[in-house]
């Protein structure tokens, strides 16, 4: 079984492949999005883009993931990546997401993160959906608001970035209000 590619109006999210790891390493590596997401390394060294690409089919196969290349369709660059974190058990997934800085504040995420709600509860059959976010990254608790997700709390000092506790703050969307 292989991963579909997604289609929007402005984006294709497609499987990553290994030649895309040089632009993954160059994005995901700036230290602004290190800073604002809780899984991306900084510095980003050498071979974890490859590295973290050869985890996507095996995850995908499993029905535990399914992370997208989010790549602009007028000139295929890939400028991102969204994902969703399959609980099957529990018929819910949580929804992550990063984009590179050049590419911020042109509702690219908010676009490609409705084609994976689609996609999680039409072709998944997902319950929910849920998402998080650091509360001094609130541009992206506002995707989470347009898309539809109900804000659910904050957790307090939740997570450790770096050497500093932080709140996150979370979403969630059932698949009746989508």
């Amino acid at each position: 079984m292989h991963q579909p590619t997604l289609e929007t109006t402005r984006l294709i999210l497609r499987p990553f492949d290994l030649t895309d790891a040089p632009t993954v390493q160059r994005l995901a590596g700036d230290a602004a999005v290190a800073d604002t997401t809780l899984n991306i390394p900084h510095p980003y060294h050498d071979g974890t883009a490859a590295q973290w690409i050869g985890t996507h089919q095996q995850a995908f196969a499993k029905t535990i993931g399914v992370i997208f290349a989010i790549v602009l369709r007028e000139t295929n660059e890939l400028c991102g990546s969204i994902s969703l974190g399959i609980t099957k058990q529990h018929h819910r997934a949580e929804m992550g997401y990063w984009l590179g800085v050049p590419y911020w504040n042109r509702g690219y995420i908010t676009e490609a993160a409705r084609a994976l709600l689609d996609y999680g509860f039409n072709e998944l059959q997902l319950h929910r959906i849920n998402a998080h976010h650091l509360t001094r990254n609130p541009a992206s608790g506002r995707v989470m608001q347009k898309i539809g997700m109900t804000l659910e709390g904050t957790l307090r000092e939740h997570i450790c970035k770096g050497e500093k506790l932080e709140d996150i703050v979370c979403y969630g969307i059932v698949r009746h209000e989508w």
